[in-house]
């Protein structure tokens, strides 16, 4: 089970789901403070801006970024948890949780997936250069960014509310 969450609700998210593993996907120089129960080797903190075009003085994830995101999953035995942060819990970390899903049931439909994780967060709003890294790297063809772009931008919100995406063993 991959659980999102925003950054304020991480301690809460890992405390309630009793997860072993965390994602947290932040802008250079945020603060955050890794929850007791995960490990330090078991937490992936990727610094990255969520943009999805060059920009000066900002970070554009990159495949550096992406190689180390599928890597983190592709060890995670999926015997407990993981969550995803970001710093809303909208955009990097819900293009996160649509990525690990597709990487690690790489014959799940990238469209079903997508509206799976519409129904389950109505603001999400994956960050659309995090899902063409992926869907390169993965050589998913353009489904994975067709599928994104066709559930659209999610609903308004200061931060997202906290959800899961069921992945199979």
């Amino acid at each position: 089970m991959i659980w999102v969450c925003p950054l304020s609700k991480v301690e809460a998210t890992v405390t309630s789901t009793q997860a072993d593993r965390l994602l947290s996907l932040l802008a250079p120089g945020t603060m955050m403070t890794r929850p007791a129960m995960i490990a330090e080797h078991n937490h992936l903190w990727l610094s990255l801006h969520d943009i999805a075009e060059p920009q000066e003085n900002m970070t554009l994830p990159g495949r550096l970024h992406m190689k180390a995101l599928l890597d983190f999953a592709e060890s995670w035995d999926r015997a407990k948890p993981l969550v995803v942060n970001c710093y809303a819990g909208i955009s990097r970390s819900t293009a996160s949780a649509y990525i690990i899903a597709a990487a690690l049931q790489p014959s799940r439909d990238e469209q079903e997936l997508a509206q799976t994780l519409r129904m389950a967060s109505p603001s999400a709003t994956p960050n659309p250069r995090l899902i063409a890294l992926a869907d390169a790297m993965l050589d998913r063809r353009g489904r994975m960014v067709e599928a994104i772009r066709s559930i659209g931008r999610g609903a308004e919100a200061f931060e997202g509310v906290p959800f899961s995406l069921e992945i199979g063993r």
